[in-house]
């Protein structure tokens, strides 16, 4: 199963007391469909996932399944360290009505290969929602490997992975070892036209929130056959793409955003905006 090409992991907005903004969630949806992205993840990381309480998820995931009205897929990010909380969150955003929900590997525990595939597992036998891992050992310091990455797979309703490891072998022996309708996405910007090189899907993006419509066509492009146009592309969007993460995310992406007139809020502790030097960077690139 697929879910588009480009995937835009939306920032949650915040109002001037730093409580979630709908008005402002609604208008960034509308914004993000409006420039290339085919579907939303929804308190992911770069939503600020770990400084949301678990009812302002269950807020957002309604919100978000009633402005798309079955136009575009919702998937949310409801992974934890802890499996019954991850079951829990789940089924509620199940219940609720989202697409999909996107699961990160347990951070922190540090559990094995076996923990974290039976981690999965007890997920996916919960639930009937389609389940994208999320494999970003930078952040969780846990690595799924290949063979369990390929195990899970083959388990029904486990049907796509979020790459962040940056590892293109690996990548490639994911796309190689899983059966066609396994989807690989990517989790890094930088790496979206490489990735789609060795035969990955598609990105869940960041820097679309900025030039969603630029990597909408870079993909196209390729897939088209335009291979050096597309290169172009990657090349020129580079720089944006490195940009938005010189500061923790998405304190960056929240920036660029309001430069461009569309306003997010700022980014909840322990998470800082961005300085006075790093926000006339941002200016100079956008």
């Amino acid at each position: 199963m697929q879910f588009g090409k480009l995937l835009t992991a939306m920032v949650t907005p915040f109002n001037d007391k730093n409580l979630v903004d709908y008005n402002k969630v609604t208008e960034l949806m509308h914004y993000l469909i409006e420039n290339g992205s085919d579907g939303l993840v929804v308190a992911g990381t770069t939503g600020e996932s770990p400084t949301l309480s678990h009812q302002e998820k269950l807020e957002l995931f309604k919100h978000t399944v009633a402005v798309s009205n079955g136009q575009y897929p919702i998937i949310a990010g409801t992974g934890s360290n802890n499996t019954e909380e991850t079951i829990k969150l789940t089924k509620e955003a199940e219940a609720i009505g989202v697409d999909a929900v996107l699961l990160v590997t347990p951070y922190y525990n540090k559990p094995n290969q076996s923990g974290l595939y039976q981690h999965f597992l007890a997920v996916a036998e919960a639930t009937e929602l389609p389940i994208m891992l999320y494999n970003i050992p930078g952040r969780t310091m846990v690595h799924l490997t290949v063979d369990t990455i390929v195990a899970l797979s083959k388990v029904d309703n486990i049907i796509s992975v979020k790459e962040s490891s940056g590892n293109l072998d690996a990548i490639s022996q994911i796309i190689e070892e899983t059966s066609d309708d396994f989807s690989v996405y990517s989790g890094d910007d930088s790496l979206t036209l490489p990735l789609k090189a060795i035969g990955a899907d598609g990105v869940v993006s960041v820097a679309s929130h900025i030039v969603g419509n630029e990597m909408k066509e870079m993909l196209n492009r390729f897939d088209q056959g335009e291979v050096k146009q597309a290169s172009a592309l990657h090349r020129s969007l580079l720089p944006i793409m490195r940009g938005l993460f010189m500061a923790p995310s998405p304190a960056p992406v929240k920036a660029a955003l309001r430069m461009k007139g569309i306003e997010t809020g700022s980014v909840r502790l322990p998470l800082v905006n961005v300085n006075e030097v790093e926000e006339q960077l941002i200016r100079d690139l956008i």
